[in-house]
């Protein structure tokens, strides 16, 4: 019989399923939202599940060889590979009769928008049945945050100095590969788990190339404390910097989550170092920018077939 005095436990209601596919001894930085990321993604896949990483932060956050943090077969693959060594891989294993395992290409944001275009462009074109998700963090990051076509506007990286900072928008990826009109896109955000969590089962469920382009923040490449990552998502979103929406087909497009009152950028911009040099009207420039694509996007869903 309880003390009339203790309090009740609360009950935990748990809106991802409890299983785990990745554990602890893993490399990755404190806070690090790739880490995240490959966390919801593989409780939605399950274990039937087998991964291609091409050199980026996850080919070190995995562990050293022989060791693994994750419960899943991984193929380490070249930089510019990964989307065409996941498509090998799936027809190796329908070859031998497996047409269960779920084939993942897993690659940064530089082995997406940039050193691996050509094979990504290449397997969505075919069609091949695989899932790719790329992880963006905005930076070669493990190489030591070098500038990538996914670095935003006004960005501090190695590469473009504070003087010399980022002057091109980031490339629109998922205007590109919504333009070889695969059966799914979807962006996601590690702050939004239970949205990422439906749009992966819903990719595992389809066949044929479908596309996940994950925000996972990085504290050490945008200069912000460990504690404020789920932070930064949320404000990606309620900023529209980065919107979550799907498109079906290259043709549906469907956004996600829709801010009440859309937050202004800066608030999203002062909390990382990487873009405290920036003057009020370079700030000004980015919050134009990210309400010309915000527009575009509702345009785009305004025009979609029902």
């Amino acid at each position: 019989m309880s003390h009339p005095k203790e309090k009740k436990k609360k009950k935990i209601r748990l809106t991802l399923p409890p299983e785990e596919y990745m554990h602890s001894g893993h490399l990755a930085c404190q806070g690090c939202g790739a880490t995240l990321a490959m966390r919801y993604v593989l409780k939605a896949l399950g274990q039937r599940t087998a991964l291609c990483i091409p050199a980026c932060c996850w080919s070190v956050i995995d562990g050293p060889f022989p060791y693994s943090s994750l419960d899943v077969p991984i193929f380490h693959c070249a930089f510019e590979t990964a989307a065409v060594s996941a498509a090998g891989l799936k027809a190796g294993l329908e070859m031998v009769g497996d047409h269960e395992t779920t084939v993942v290409a897993w690659a940064g944001d530089g082995g997406t928008f940039d050193i691996g275009i050509q094979a990504l462009s290449g397997v969505a074109e075919r069609n091949d049945d695989i899932i790719y998700v790329c992880y963006d963090n905005e930076a070669y990051m493990n190489t030591g945050i070098q500038r990538s076509s996914a670095t935003p506007y006004g960005a501090w990286t190695t590469t473009t100095p504070v003087k010399h900072y980022k002057n091109r928008p980031k490339k629109d990826i998922d205007a590109i590969i919504a333009a070889h009109r695969i059966p799914y896109i979807a962006t996601a955000n590690i702050s939004y788990p239970e949205d990422l969590y439906r749009k992966v089962m819903k990719a595992k469920d389809i066949k044929g190339t479908r596309f996940i382009h994950i925000y996972a923040p990085c504290p050490s490449g945008w200069k912000t404390r460990p504690e404020d990552t789920i932070k930064l998502g949320k404000l990606a979103v309620q900023t529209c910097v980065f919107p979550l929406f799907e498109v079906e087909d290259g043709s549906t497009w469907k956004i996600n989550i829709k801010p009440r009152e859309k937050k202004p950028v800066d608030e999203y911009l002062k909390i990382q170092g990487r873009f405290r040099h920036l003057t009020a009207k370079a700030i000004t420039f980015i919050q134009e920018e990210v309400d010309r694509r915000w527009s575009r996007l509702l345009k785009y869903e305004e025009a979609s077939p029902l």
